[in-house]
């Protein structure tokens, strides 16, 4: 199963998987079980179902054949390049390549210049404006190659430009950004490239990352903080001419393999193997030398033999355009497709599935609450009117003053409920006036007037280090208010349980530990890169170094959204089964009451209100059938799958 293959089949899982949740959504709204909160969960599961994307980096130092390696994988049906490949270096900034229905197809280039100010390339997203826009013919593969070619551009400026810009200027042929004989360095035309291309993977949500080398992934730290640990799946490509070269390795340890451990879905390919075929030489001579480079490699690297993967990218693009097997076969290149459909697809299922368990999970076990609640009450009405059956008017007016006084105590109970609500919303301030964006804007603000007026590098350092601190304290504050409010919770929950026969299980629990690990990563990587940055700048220390933090400031203010976000979804969750089995509760005691009432007026016969319940409770019984005949069908499609079985899926 190709690789292309495996990404359809993905692809149908995932739609099928939201074909089932909106079933569910459907059938509450038909049956009128549909709630505001319900209703919003599952809009935005289906919302991230439908955005989903696999993120895919390729990550190397110049001409180690990644725009080759691309080519080959994903566009060889197109009978050509489509990106520009060729001797040197033809990526020249990061690339995107994805596709917006949106949009028409496209090329959108972010000037170089925008480096001179402190926004990241994120921010400039949301300015289409700042982007230089150029069409693309896709019927016309000669025209889209002559399109493409405009991410290769360069422009040539001033040392002094070159520098402010982010790039090292060296002074001998071996750097790369050297003043040439005109006095100027050549340097990228463009700081960012996104490309809307309707490819078949890239409509399924794949989207391919092609980064420039060492030099240009330094320079932005966007691409280190955010774009490369986000990726599914990351291929570090090696050229088996040049080995394990001193750039190479300061690319895999600063950049990918953080903290010296590899995460999952990065993998390693040894491109360019074909320079070793030769005619003089046998099969096995030939698998030798390139086995002994396979080993070489990894022993630097410090990985198994069999985490790198040696191909030769342009004879197995030239294999697939030209439908020849053996040379295919010969390039190795099937054997990396497999690879990486093993680690990338089951990598971005088991995120889908988690997520999706977790909300779909809670709306569908609040609804069946719901569900088994009508039906205590309802049979607890049969119940009572069964035993009214021969009994006199006395049993009758007995029972009705029994229902009425337990309505009544449920009643001045609520007194309690609304108590809970008012110290709830207290806390919910509380929480939100530390984890809020207010209180982070502004120590954002205090941090940057702090680097500013620093004239050392040590102050710069300490600035950043107190923005950390600070951050992590504004979570531990919000972890105390959280856990406030579930201990609160908790014993309202059991206090009701007890004393009205409410079925609500224990609240939700919650957790900011993740966040504060994506604190600890982002001031791990700048205690990593920060000083070695600084130390070897020559020019503008101060200006690198408040970009820098500008993109760090990015990053934490994305992870407190995100722990906004999380949180306002889980306040809604932890309350609102006590506001649902609160309102439910009242209007089961309102109907014992009415039908007791109703018996007692001899308006109704208490046989006829009896099978009027029996009806009810049928139809009740059907509807928890059909729940769980739906939850059922999603639960089925959230259990691992084989090879063999996502490919029937």
């Amino acid at each position: 199963m190709s690789l292309a293959d495996q990404f359809a089949a993905y692809s149908t899982w995932r739609s099928r998987l939201a074909a089932h949740i909106g079933e569910l959504q459907n059938w509450l709204g038909q049956n009128e079980l549909s709630d505001a909160q319900s209703d919003l969960r599952l809009a935005q599961l289906l919302e991230r179902l439908r955005e989903d994307r696999l993120n895919v980096a390729f990550v190397a130092e110049f001409s180690r054949g990644k725009s080759e390696l691309i080519n080959a994988i994903f566009f060889a049906d197109y009978g050509n390049r489509m990106l520009p490949s060729s001797a040197g270096r033809t990526t020249m900034c990061p690339t995107e390549l994805m596709f917006d229905g949106n949009k028409l197809p496209s090329i959108e280039l972010l000037p170089i210049q925008t480096r001179s100010s402190n926004s990241s390339v994120s921010e400039y997203k949301r300015f289409p404006d700042e982007w230089t826009r150029m069409s693309l013919d896709t019927e016309s593969p000669d025209a889209m190659q002559d399109a493409l070619r405009h991410v290769s551009e360069t422009m040539r400026v001033k040392p002094e430009e070159a520098a402010r810009l982010g790039f090292e200027v060296g002074e001998g042929q071996v750097e790369l950004y050297s003043v040439g004989d005109d006095g100027l360095v050549e340097v990228p035309r463009w700081r960012h490239a996104m490309i809307n291309f309707p490819h078949p993977l890239l409509k399924q949500g794949l989207v391919i990352l092609d980064t420039p080398g060492l030099n240009a992934i330094g320079a932005e730290p966007e691409l280190t903080l955010s774009l490369l640990p986000n990726a599914h799946a990351v291929l570090f490509i090696l050229a088996a001419d040049t080995g394990v070269t001193q750039s190479d390795m300061a690319i895999w340890r600063e950049h990918i393999c953080s903290g010296g451990v590899a995460k999952r879905g990065r993998m390693v390919v040894l491109n360019k193997i074909d320079g070793q075929w030769d005619e003089l030489k046998s099969q096995e001579e030939i698998d030798a030398e390139i086995q002994r480079q396979v080993e070489t490699s990894a022993n630097v690297l410090e990985l198994p033999a069999s985490q790198v993967f040696p191909v030769s990218a342009q004879k197995g693009l030239v294999a697939k355009i030209n439908g020849d097997l053996p040379l295919l076969g010969k390039s190795r290149l099937p054997l990396l497709e497999a690879a990486l459909s093993r680690e990338l697809i089951p990598a971005k299922r088991d995120i889908v599935c988690e997520s999706t368990e977790s909300e779909f999970g809670d709306v569908s076990r609040r609804v069946r609450g719901l569900l088994d609640s009508r039906l205590t009450g309802l049979r607890e009405q049969l119940t009572e009117l069964t035993e009214l059956r021969g009994k006199n008017k006395g049993v009758v007016e007995y029972m009705m003053g029994k229902v009425r006084a337990e309505k009544d105590e449920f009643e001045s109970g609520l007194q309690r409920y609304y108590a809970v609500r008012s110290v709830f919303s207290t806390l919910t301030n509380n929480l939100f006036g530390h984890l809020g964006l207010d209180v982070l804007r502004q120590l954002t603000h205090e941090t940057r007037t702090a680097m500013e007026e620093a004239a050392f590098s040590k102050t710069l350092s300490d600035s950043m280090a107190n923005f950390f601190a600070r951050s992590r304290e504004a979570l531990s504050k919000s972890g105390g208010e959280i856990s406030e409010i579930l201990a609160m919770m908790e014993a309202v929950y059991k206090k009701f349980a007890v004393e009205h026969g409410l079925k609500l299980g224990s609240p939700t629990s919650f957790s900011l530990l993740r966040y504060e690990k994506e604190l600890d990563r982002l001031q791990a990587w700048c205690d990593d890169h920060l000083n070695t940055m600084v130390s070897l700048l020559t020019h503008d220390k101060k200006n690198i170094t408040q970009k820098f933090f500008e993109e760090v400031a990015v990053q934490v203010r994305r992870a407190f959204e995100h722990a906004n976000r999380d949180a306002e979804v889980w306040l809604r969750a932890v309350m609102a089964p006590m506001e649902t089995q609160v309102r439910e509760h009242q209007i089961q005691l309102k109907r014992r009451l009415e039908s007791i009432k109703r018996i007692h007026q001899a308006t109704d016969t208490l046989e006829d209100r009896i099978a009027e319940l029996e009806g009810v409770e049928k139809n009740l019984l059907q509807q928890i059938d059909a729940l769980e005949e739906i939850v059922g069908r999603v639960q089925e499609m959230l259990v691992p799958l084989g090879d063999r079985e996502l490919q029937a899926a």
